[in-house]
């Protein structure tokens, strides 16, 4: 295990100047973004492959990451966006029928600085208490540079996230005996949520991020998925326009994530950024109309202003149990509803699959 500390050093300091010293795995060199931590047990990999990390620097709560390995089937995109990762403690022999590689090869082919061997209890515990704030993971000694790497952290923001992440032109991907077209748009999508879509008879046309109201028509869809994604919603004007155009059309639409955020923006309500955000595959979401409560995975940063919704077009279906933010809204003026945390959930619970028949019904109803 690497718990033992040998290897080149490598460090991760913060915009408040405080500096942890750990372990280099995976790439070299020096990367700058915010840092976020995820409570998940399992599923590094799909974390290490969700787009909605974009430019942002991961660390896993829990201590032993990579036991279990990597393989080519558990991707959720075709690369890995993070802008770096943390652990407290890596695996170099993991052990699985499916794995095919180590963690610190999947770092290092993808160009991703890694770091092990930090306390990342007290890490977590400073962003709780402060908030997500920016930092540097670097293998250069920060000591020497520490006032330049400094003015560059507290300069840094995330750009262009969704423009990095989407798609160029579209992309088709045919079902078995598919009887239903659901036009995906890619705001940073985890392929699960198009694995999920085909397994239920959908074909799916997925679409860039940019595409107009007049372009979905000529696609004719039976029902339109708002994809999840990075960065801050309210940042995206265009596709926010765009939304409040097509959300007139009466087609299906279900939201997840970012596309839950996109679409409330579209009906004119407001976004807001958390002190340190929800990831992890064990948050508590009350269905309000079930009167019941389900454990999600979530990824998010940013939350929809619980009364900045209009409750003449929406309501709030599904709320956070912890903090009582908005996790879900129903619309009353048109055949749609958005969620914030991931009923795709791979890896996680399973919970909320059930609005994906919900999606279906609303899709076989419109028909």
């Amino acid at each position: 295990m690497s718990l033992f500390n040998t290897g080149d050093k490598a460090y991760v300091m913060l915009e408040n100047g405080r500096i942890f010293e750990g372990v280099s795995f995976g790439a070299k060199g020096t990367s700058f973004g915010e840092i976020v931590f995820t409570t998940g047990m399992t599923a590094y990999q799909e974390t290490l492959t969700d787009p909605s990390y974009y430019g942002q620097i991961v660390m896993q709560t829990f201590p032993l990451i990579g036991n279990y390995g990597v393989n080519s089937e558990d991707y959720e995109s075709d690369r890995s966006s993070v802008s770096g990762y943390i652990v407290r403690e890596w695996c170099n022999a993991p052990s699985n029928f499916r794995c095919e590689g180590n963690i610190d090869d999947y770092l290092r082919d993808h160009g991703i600085i890694g770091i092990h061997t930090i306390d990342t209890r007290c890490l977590t515990k400073l962003i709780r208490e402060s908030g997500v704030m920016n930092g540097v993971i670097t293998t250069e000694n920060v000591y020497e540079n520490k006032e330049e790497f400094l003015e560059k952290i507290k300069a840094y923001r995330i750009k262009d996230a969704i423009k990095n992440c989407t798609v160029k032109e579209p992309q088709y991907f045919p079902a078995e005996n598919g009887k239903y077209h659901v036009v995906l748009f890619d705001f940073g999508y985890k392929y699960s949520i198009r694995r999920d879509l085909v397994s239920l008879g959908c074909n799916v046309t997925v679409v860039p991020a940019y595409t107009t109201p007049e372009e979905i028509k000529k696609l004719s869809p039976d029902g339109i998925m708002l994809s999840n994604g990075p960065g801050d919603p309210a940042e995206n004007t265009e596709i926010i326009k765009n939304l409040a155009e097509i959300r007139k059309l009466g087609i299906p639409v279900f939201g997840i994530c970012l596309g839950h955020q996109l679409m409330a923006l579209a009906g004119g309500a407001r976004t807001e950024k958390l002190k340190y955000g929800h990831r992890g595959a064990n948050q508590p979401v009350l269905d309000v109309a079930l009167g019941k409560t389900f454990v999600t995975s979530q990824n998010h940063g940013y939350a929809v202003i619980n009364d900045s919704i209009d409750k003449n077009i929406a309501e709030i279906s599904h709320i956070n149990a912890n903090d009582k933010t908005c996790e879900g809204i129903r619309y009353k003026d048109q055949p749609c509803f958005t969620v914030q945390f991931h009923p795709e959930a791979h890896g996680g619970p399973q919970d909320t699959t059930y609005l994906f028949n919900r999606f279906m019904d609303m899709v076989k109803g419109s028909r």
